[in-house]
């Protein structure tokens, strides 16, 4: 098995590709999912962003006010880095366990859906291939304000807060320009998907497993003969 990363930026259609890809049977592990699950009440990461920020950042109900929250990094890096530092290692840490579910059941590749993919480089190391959703700049600054109800100015700073997507195309092994149609975008994920499929790039992985079960096999037998010797 091998690790595809898949990001974009705000309005860039990511979330679109990712249910295509979705569709044709890709296992997807949205960071963002993740990143929710991880600061559930009673989750290790809970206990350590409420112990750290005060119980102001709850909602009535108990759970983390994420819009709060994002407010009060969005204005301070310090405070960013620090509830990073708490939650990347979790997010890393629940990622991994679901790309081992994927990878005992023998999928050839899982998709890991990242939005600040290039930004943070925590995971590019560990990936064969990564894609970017991509549109023009005009294109998603119009999306962005209609998605959002937002002025072209707060459109424009929320996008200047963000890698622009031309230095993020430089980065990536593969492009689904979704500037069109949705039409034109799902021709582009087929044939990405049909690459996907076609690689080799499991095969190492896969060898390596198999040699490791068989050694493991081995030894047990041989372990077995002794004790009933």
């Amino acid at each position: 098995m091998f690790l595809v990363g898949l990001t974009g930026g705000i309005s860039s259609g990511k979330s679109t590709v990712s249910s295509m890809l979705q569709e044709l049977g890709c296992p997807i592990i949205d960071a963002d999912v993740v990143a929710r699950k991880v600061v559930e009440p009673r989750s290790r990461a809970y206990s350590r962003i409420v112990a750290r920020f005060g119980p102001d950042i709850l909602l009535e109900n108990g759970e983390i006010d994420r819009k709060k929250l994002g407010q009060l990094i969005f204005v301070d890096e310090e405070k960013r880095r620090l509830l990073n530092s708490i939650t990347h290692p979790e997010i890393q840490r629940e990622m991994l366990k679901e790309i081992l579910f994927y990878f005992v059941r023998g999928y050839r590749y899982v998709v890991l859906d990242v939005p600040l993919l290039f930004e943070t480089r925590r995971l590019t190391q560990f990936l064969n291939h990564t894609v970017l959703v991509y549109c023009d700049p005009a294109t998603q600054l119009s999306r962005l304000m209609q998605r959002d109800s937002l002025t072209q100015e707060q459109a424009e700073q929320r996008l200047s807060a963000q890698m622009p997507l031309n230095e993020k195309r430089g980065l990536a092994n593969h492009v689904v320009e979704n500037s069109g149609s949705r039409e034109e975008t799902h021709r582009q994920v087929l044939r990405l998907h049909a690459k996907l499929e076609d690689s080799m790039d499991f095969l190492p992985v896969r060898v390596v497993a198999v040699v490791a079960t068989a050694g493991l096999g081995g030894i047990l037998m041989y372990a077995t003969k002794i004790l009933l010797s």
